[in-house]
């Protein structure tokens, strides 16, 4: 792979402030990408991030959006569009809270489906429309997905549809556009440092991952042959095995 596949290319990626997203953005910026950064609420975190990208020799925007609004998430890639063309847009904004069945009330509902299902349909159907042959579309999954327990019930339902409108959005957006998901176990420790020790004994790689680990995959599927679309690829150590 050359050292900067994504030169001349420019990646939207939502909720790209802090934790997963900067990781993502940042990565893509290392590849050649130029970034456009979306906020809901953390813009010191969004301008730190932007000048870290200028110094890599990229060029960055930050924007601010709530994507639990339609309203707000529907001018989003418009408003992109006015500051630069978008190539590829990664779908990684998300509500994750440990909520059981019986926990789970209609806002936290509601809040989970708007921000994790319908801000990345919302958004992957205004990109898609303004987008030329070979634009990509990634979807930021989850393990759970495909193998829903009862813990984060309202997360994991919200991102088991995300991974059946993955597939969905291939099949309807082939061949113009690819759409592939990454679907992620033990990436990063909790916000808050509460790291469970047990976690890792139901992962057969008895680990967590790597940062490097996680950006290639997201590479991947953004350089990767046109061909595949409508894949989830695990990167979670093997725990939706088990």
């Amino acid at each position: 792979m050359p050292d900067q596949p994504l030169k001349n290319k420019t990646v939207l990626i939502t909720g790209a402030a802090r934790r997963l997203g900067r990781m993502f953005a940042l990565a893509c910026a290392r590849a050649g990408a130029d970034v456009a950064i979306h906020h809901a609420h953390s813009e010191a975190d969004a301008e730190s991030l932007r000048a870290e990208i200028v110094r890599l020799g990229q060029r960055a925007w930050v924007f601010q959006a709530d994507l639990t609004d339609s309203f707000s998430t529907g001018r989003l890639i418009r408003l992109v569009n006015e500051s630069t063309p978008l190539h590829f847009l990664v779908n990684s904004a998300a509500i994750f809270e440990s909520l059981t069945f019986d926990s789970t009330t209609l806002e936290h509902w509601n809040n989970h489906l708007a921000l994790n299902l319908t801000a990345p349909f919302l958004l992957s159907q205004a990109f898609a429309r303004q987008a030329d042959d070979g634009a990509r579309i990634v979807n930021i999954l989850d393990w759970r997905a495909l193998r829903p327990a009862a813990d984060h019930f309202p997360y994991t339902v919200s991102k088991s549809a995300l991974a059946a409108m993955t597939k969905s959005m291939a099949v309807a957006l082939a061949p113009r556009i690819t759409v592939n998901g990454l679907a992620l176990g033990a990436i990063l420790p909790p916000a808050d440092g509460n790291v469970n020790p047990k976690i890792v004994e139901s992962i057969p790689m008895k680990r967590w991952a790597k940062e490097n680990e996680v950006e290639q995959a997201l590479l991947f599927l953004l350089t990767s042959p046109t061909y595949i679309t409508g894949e989830i690829l695990h990167v979670d150590g093997g725990r939706h095995l088990i």
